[in-house]
């Protein structure tokens, strides 16, 4: 059977050409996806600054959710310090180190910054015993013995007896001396272990101010030589029950930096979100590129069976033969999806989504998986296509294989107006819902209305030809005549052209505006709810300085300046009967935001956050009951539990948030417990916007900007990870259709070659085929635009409450340029090839 399917390729090479493209991209698409997915799940992060430990015991960064992924924790969760101790007792530990990190940023001798290397400057300061736990360091000069005294990275390009100002921990600079240059891979800021522990607000006098006094950031461990797996065993049983963590060998990354141990976490999420649309289109292409294949070889099946091939044999010739192809065009698909993902984390990495000390995993899975996926897609959908061919008498079969059948399929109909029925009801979770998840629902309604007119197509094709047909007048051109004629007796074949370009167009518009209405409506939000003009900030100090507001305050011309910080919260909450998760960015702001911020609060007030406080977006309030009053249950970015009361309402959740914590209620859960930022509003006079640059210029590592960027100078980096994927998706798109719409031209050759053997000239016959690609592009762009209308329409209603989206205007012209160039391209080339056979050779051709 694989001979003789391989045989029959071989007289068929155009129309499996479009299968073996659509093969090759899905491949690409899929293994690329896949590669996230596994890099999410199984990457390790280099273990960096904790090199030379042999054993980490850290918090556990993770927030379980039963049958699904855990939740990744940003904030740093603090370990007993007394744990150092007892693990340093244990037999084969030679170092035990209890490390902590905090905010620490070096000016030079002449005034300025001086960045430290590969060092975050929220956790580039340490204690001096953290240089035991770099790998292989060499420290040239002495260990800092005073309060005074520091050793820095030796990239800095300082030396030993310079001396500078330390910023730390949101305190004033302070004068340090350097004592030693650090030459060692991720090496930072050292102070003495006793002057570490009082800048990170970790000494005992300070339980009144901070919550972790007594504790660090994590514990490591150097095991004599060959005691490693003995002494992870030992420790593992120290603090069994503890909910600590023992990190050996590649887990040590981990425990580094927990931000960005959380982004794996979002190539999981990433790969998830990926994997809805691209099996779709993936799908769908396939699919419709096999039905091209199989209907242009149903002369031969039919003749197969007439001379006694049973339907189960002309089924498995036709997958047989599918299949032959699609492995061939898998290989350098899957090899191809590889560099896709290679290339689409650096664009992660570029736009800031990613760290780049995360890798890729470079597995076999990924591969393995997109093979079975896709040899079961391709086998599945040629035995489909040959179907009605198998099941058909014999004599029945010979009949129509130069023809379609007279009356669609009645079930293949319904299943495709169902389909467009249900995609209104995808349409509607906007109105509903003003998030990005009822926002996500509006290009899948699209997709699934274009796989209906897929299937409804050639009925409703063939009822749109008959009405044309019958309204033509007596005098029209032959070519016309022809070219509408052919659409109507040959709706099946025209619908499988007509349908891919409406695809293309549907996904274009929905994705793409989309994202760009999402867009639209945070940054309304943030322009709305922002009343303050400037934004101060520090982030090469990696916080802002504590003293900041109050100074901010005090500058002529400033009426009002409250500061504004940043982190993550786990919110599980009851829905249908099922506990839902979900972890969400949250800002941390204090009673003064009220003076600065308007998030559109319609119960309560902001000035309430004091205390174990929250506010609510109203898109959360009402289904998860966190009305004004009520009492909710969260996690913070640490995994602390807390319980706090809903003290204000508000209606702008895009730009704000789902849920605003009080300063309180974040103080002591964050990983340098500063702000981000503060927010200034002044009396709009020149005075004013002088002395906050004044002052932002006299405090070096302070920078000032608008508290509202220009539109598109703050882009989220998920609108540019959104339109790679449009690019790609839309290209795979554009070639498959190419490939399609080449391959069934193609096809038509004994068509073409009968027709000027009764007369009809080669200029006659290129008329009509130009025809035949403007009716097509005409009804794909009409049913794109038609499929596109009601979830747009209710996406700018609940998003911007008008019936329109916003976007680019040029996308729908552009959009119609493409669908006429590809169309007329891709008919007229074969067109003009089939023209140059001669008639009756082209009707002896196989």
């Amino acid at each position: 059977m694989l001979h003789f399917a391989l045989r029959m390729a071989a007289h068929r090479i155009a129309s499996l050409l479009a299968v073996a493209c659509a093969v090759l991209g899905a491949a690409a698409l899929v293994t690329a996806t896949g590669v996230l997915a596994e890099s999410g799940l199984r990457s390790q992060l280099p273990p960096g600054r904790l090199g030379g430990a042999d054993v980490v015991v850290a918090a556990d960064q993770e927030y379980p959710v039963p049958g699904d992924l855990p939740i990744a924790l940003p904030e740093r969760a603090p370990v007993p310090a007394a744990l150092t101790g007892r693990l340093a007792r244990l037999p084969g530990v030679t170092a035990a180190v209890g490390d902590l990190g905090f905010p620490a940023a070096v000016t030079g001798p002449h005034g300025r910054l001086v960045p430290v290397a590969d060092q975050d400057p929220a956790t580039a300061g340490h204690g001096w015993s953290s240089t035991r736990l770099l790998n292989g360091a060499r420290i040239e000069g002495r260990a800092p013995a005073a309060p005074a005294e520091a050793a820095v990275d030796a990239s800095t390009g300082l030396s030993v007896g310079d001396h500078v100002r330390i910023t730390a921990n949101g305190r004033p600079p302070a004068p340090y001396r350097i004592t030693a240059l650090v030459h060692a891979p991720d090496a930072g800021i050292y102070v003495t272990d006793t002057r570490a522990r009082q800048l990170a607000d970790r000494v005992g006098e300070t339980a009144t101010v901070s919550p972790r006094a007594g504790t660090v950031d994590l514990v490591g461990l150097r095991a004599a030589p060959g005691a490693g797996e003995r002494v992870a065993a030992e420790v593992r049983a120290a603090v069994a029950g503890s909910g600590l963590k023992v990190l050996t060998g590649a887990d040590r990354g981990n425990a580094v930096a927990p931000g960005v141990g959380s982004a794996r976490s979002l190539l999981v999420l990433l790969a998830g979100s990926l994997a809805g649309i691209v099996l779709l289109i993936t799908g769908f292409v396939t699919a419709g590129a096999l039905g091209v294949a199989i209907a242009g070889q149903r002369r031969d099946l039919a003749l197969m069976r007439a001379v006694g091939a049973t339907p189960r044999q002309i089924r498995r010739l036709a997958a047989a033969q599918s299949t032959a192809v699609a492995a061939v065009a898998l290989v350098p698909g899957v090899a191809l999806g590889y560099l896709l993902a290679g290339r689409f984390r650096t664009l992660l990495v570029h736009r800031a989504v990613l760290p780049a000390e995360l890798p890729l995993t470079l597995g076999p899975l990924p591969a393995l998986a997109t093979v079975v996926l896709l040899l079961a897609v391709v086998g599945l959908a040629a035995r489909c296509a040959a179907w009605r061919t198998s099941r058909m008498p014999a004599t029945e079969a010979v009949a129509e294989s130069r023809s379609e059948p007279r009356t669609p399929s009645r079930a293949r109909t319904g299943a495709g107006l169902l389909l467009m029925a249900a995609s209104c009801a995808l349409s509607v979770p906007p109105l509903l819902q003003r998030t990005l998840l009822g926002a996500s629902a509006t290009s899948i309604a699209g997709i699934v209305a274009a796989i209906g007119l897929a299937l409804a197509g050639p009925a409703l094709v063939r009822t749109a030809g008959e009405a044309v047909v019958r309204r033509l007048r007596p005098g029209v051109a032959a070519p016309t005549w022809l070219a509408l004629s052919n659409v109507r007796a040959y709706a099946q074949r025209v619908t499988g052209v007509v349908s891919p370009l409406a695809m293309a167009v549907v996904f274009v518009l929905t994705y793409t505006l989309a994202q760009t209405t999402v867009l639209a409506a945070t940054a309304d939000d943030t322009r709305t709810g922002t009343q303050a003009q400037y934004r101060l900030t520090a982030p090469a100090l990696g916080g802002l300085p504590t003293g900041t507001p109050a100074a901010v305050r005090r500058l002529p011309g400033v009426e009002a300046a409250a500061p504004v910080g940043s982190t993550t919260v786990v919110w599980p909450y009851r829905m249908f009967g099922d506990t839902e998760t979900e972890s969400a960015s949250a800002l941390v702001l204090t009673p003064a935001a009220e003076d600065v911020l308007d998030p559109g609060v319609t119960r309560g007030s902001l000035a309430a956050l004091t205390g174990a406080t929250v506010a609510v977006s109203s898109e959360v309030a009402g289904p998860r009951d966190a009305g004004l009053g009520d009492r909710v249950r969260l996690f913070l970015g640490d995994g602390a539990p807390v319980t706090a009361r809903v003290v204000a309402v508000y209606d702008r959740g895009l730009g704000f948030g789902p849920v605003v914590l009080s300063h309180d209620l974040a103080a002591g859960h964050t990983t340098t417990d500063l702000d981000d930022s503060v927010l200034v509003r002044t009396d709009g006079t020149a005075g004013a916007g002088r002395a906050l640059t004044a002052m932002a210029a006299a405090r070096p590592g302070l920078a000032l900007s608008d508290a509202t960027p220009e539109a598109g100078a703050d882009t989220p980096p998920e609108v540019w990870i959104n339109l790679a994927v449009i690019v790609v998706l839309l290209g795979y798109l554009l070639l498959s259709i190419a490939n399609r719409l080449v391959a069934a031209t193609a096809q038509r050759r004994t068509e073409i070659a009968a027709l000027r053997l009764v007369g009809t000239t080669p200029g006659q016959v290129l008329a009509m085929m130009r025809r035949e690609a403007g009716v097509i592009a005409l009804a794909a762009l009409v049913s794109g635009v038609v499929l596109s209308a009601l979830p747009l329409v209710l996406l700018g209603q609940g998003f911007l409450h008008r019936p329109w989206p916003a976007g680019p205007v040029w996308l729908l012209p552009a959009a119609a340029l493409t669908v006429l160039v590809t169309s007329y391209a891709t008919v007229e080339l074969p067109t003009r090839r089939a023209l140059r056979v001669p008639p009756a050779e082209a009707l002896r051709a196989p």
